[in-house]
């Protein structure tokens, strides 16, 4: 099943996560092929701009590379180094607003800690 392009965010951006997403998940391994511009832009029926804009942003991110006359290829290093990324990303946008409001209800990391553990609070 094709997962579906969302209104609220831009097509090439929605393009780069979902590559991302598989690549983290798994099923696009380093150094596997990476779908073509054309391939994109026909199996989301989108602009091939689009679709080669949404590339472009992996390939300057450092998540894939060309091949000049072969394709596009996930890097050594991607699944990593997305992780990594989105575990900075989970902490600044989950982790540190969790914190401040902990503390602003005066609640200590250790009744937190056993909120997230538990599901219950003290």
């Amino acid at each position: 099943m094709k997962p579906t392009l969302d209104e609220s965010q831009p097509i090439f951006h929605q393009i780069a996560t979902m590559i991302m997403d598989e690549i983290v998940e798994g099923r696009m391994k380093e150094g596997e092929r990476v779908p073509s511009t054309n391939e994109l832009s026909r199996f989301y029926n989108i602009n091939p701009a689009t679709a080669r804009k949404g590339l472009q942003t992996l390939v300057d991110s450092n998540i894939i590379y060309k091949q000049r006359g072969v394709g596009m290829f996930v890097k050594e290093g991607a699944k990593q180094q997305l992780i990594e990324q989105r575990k900075n990303e989970f902490h600044a946008d989950y982790i540190e607003p969790l914190l401040r409001e902990a503390q602003r209800i005066h609640l200590s990391v250790d009744a937190v800690i056993d909120l997230i553990k538990t599901g219950k609070g003290e």
